[in-house]
């Protein structure tokens, strides 16, 4: 199904005034609302006063570059997605920017249509513009031993206390989670996670499966295990405790 770009608005931060002009027209030709920010500071002022579907922000800017204001936005919003542009093409910089959250990393050149099919990507992906045939959510909840898992409120709760994940530690879990005690193949939670497979989207993936050991360690019985080279599973030693509701 063609995804309505008509409802999502879009913050795009560039200091290139001639590529800001180019870029920002052709979006609004092909329908998306989009507000323009021309440094790092000023795109962060107009975050905090509106609301967004989607983030397109230069890497080198003036004032706040684009790492460093995508952190600031991610204290805020850990779900909104993020494509950071960059005239760089250097290992470390992706991979900076895929941990600071990036949804995807566009070098420039690159051309209109490309970026508008990432975008359509991860707007698909995150379900951002919804499908108009469906209007009901069904709520997830898994036990992972003495953690329970809220996959629609994006929340992991262990005793009383509440974790709020974000939105790409929360479809990590899931798929786990939906594998329990089986292997869950790298390649398989590339593509559904991110789009596509990788080097560097993997360094990024093992970062959040880093990060989501650390929220499971509170119960012992329950760990990630890494088959090198293939996949991770989530083991449970007491099954009877786990499972989906």
């Amino acid at each position: 199904m063609e995804i309505d770009t008509r409802s999502a608005k879009i913050l795009f931060v560039e200091d290139d005034p001639n590529l800001s002009m180019i870029l920002q027209d052709y979006l609004e030709m092909i329908g998306y609302d989009v507000e323009h920010a021309g440094d790092g500071e000023k795109g962060l002022e107009f975050f905090n006063r509106d609301k967004y579907d989607l983030l397109i922000l230069d890497v080198m800017m003036p004032k706040k570059d684009g790492f460093s204001l995508a952190e600031d936005v991610r204290k805020q919003n850990p779900t909104i997605p993020i494509i950071f542009l960059t005239a760089k093409n250097m290992k470390e910089d992706r991979i900076r920017g895929f941990q600071t959250g990036c949804d995807d990393y566009v070098t420039k050149p690159f051309s209109t249509e490309e970026l508008n099919l990432r975008i359509k990507a991860i707007m698909k992906r995150c379900a951002i513009l919804e499908d108009p045939g469906s209007n009901t959510k069904e709520t997830e909840v898994f036990d992972i031993g003495k953690l329970r898992f809220d996959c629609t409120n994006m929340m992991l709760i262990s005793g009383g206390e509440e974790r709020r994940l974000t939105r790409k530690e929360t479809s990590l879990l899931r798929l786990l989670c939906l594998n329990m005690n089986n292997l869950l193949p790298r390649d398989v939670a590339l593509e559904t996670i991110w789009g596509e497979n990788d080097y560097f989207i993997g360094r990024s993936m093992d970062v959040f499966i880093t990060k989501l050991r650390k929220y499971l360690k509170e119960d012992p019985e329950v760990r990630i295990t890494n088959v090198h080279g293939i996949g991770f599973k989530l083991e449970v030693k007491n099954e009877s405790m786990a499972g989906a509701l």
